[in-house]
């Protein structure tokens, strides 16, 4: 018989000895703890995400004063999650008569913005001065709000999720508000402001109308059912109030020039 040969030994002993390493290595476990925490897996990012999502919704804004016949007054707004969450005047028409005026309208005021979480709220009866530049300012800050991309008005009733988030964030980048011109009645003039989103007038408001003497109860009692007519009509094609021709045909101007910047 042929012996092997010592070369052809040394070969096959050496084949042998790299394949039990190949072997050995092959059975080590794929997944090592130690391996995989030091190269992050394990420790979910979804925390800091949640918490960099809510901090964009919240934070305080203030309005721009306006300036009323009675004084100044600003409000500022606190918002937690795209909602109102405090309003309050930082300030307000004061001295003689003004305070206890100031001292009965500013709460009503500030708690109808939180329940209204918006500027559609109503004035209050005896001061109507103050309520019309609170809602100046008050609009203001909501402006402010939404430029900032830090609230949405109504997120908070339609629940803190992160996909109810994102698509109130895109219907808030939607809205625009517009002012329309300035128009002129017998009585002092009228200037409407509206709020459009999906092609919808969401909200109306008289940012100047006639006032002094009996202008003033005209005006309260006309405003407010003009702001309603035109969000419901969705147009400028509204019914004049009883007793308030010339403010009516002012406000419907006016609503009609607003309208006509927002493109219809």
């Amino acid at each position: 018989m042929r012996k092997s040969h010592p070369i052809r030994r040394v070969v096959l002993a050496g084949a042998a000895t790299v394949s039990g390493i190949v072997l050995l290595l092959s059975l080590k476990p794929a997944s090592d703890p130690g391996s995989a925490q030091a190269a992050g897996v394990g420790a979910p990012p979804a925390a800091s995400a949640q918490g960099g999502a809510q901090a964009a919704g919240s934070g305080t804004v203030t309005g721009e004063a306006a300036q009323t016949q009675y004084g100044a007054v600003q409000v500022r707004l606190t918002v937690s999650n795209g909602k109102i969450t405090r309003a309050e005047a930082v300030q307000a028409p004061k001295g003689g008569q003004s305070d206890q005026v100031t001292a009965n309208a500013v709460p009503k005021l500030n708690q109808a913005v939180v329940a209204a979480q918006g500027a559609d709220i109503d004035a209050v009866s005896g001061a109507t001065y103050t309520s019309a530049g609170y809602k100046e300012s008050l609009q203001s800050a909501i402006d402010k709000a939404k430029a900032a991309g830090g609230s949405s008005q109504g997120s908070g009733s339609q629940g803190s999720g992160s996909e109810g988030s994102g698509s109130q964030g895109s219907g808030a980048a939607q809205a625009k508000t517009v002012t329309g011109s300035v128009a002129q009645t017998q009585y002092g003039a009228v200037q409407v402001r509206i709020t459009v989103s999906g092609g919808k007038i969401t909200q109306a408001e008289t940012v100047q109308a006639p006032k002094g003497g009996q202008s003033d109860q005209i005006t309260a009692n006309a405003v407010p059912k003009l702001n309603q007519a035109a969000v419901t009509a969705g147009s400028a094609d509204i019914d004049a109030v009883s007793g308030a021709t010339y403010t009516s045909a002012g406000y419907k101007e006016s609503l009609q020039s607003a309208l006509d910047q927002a493109g219809g």
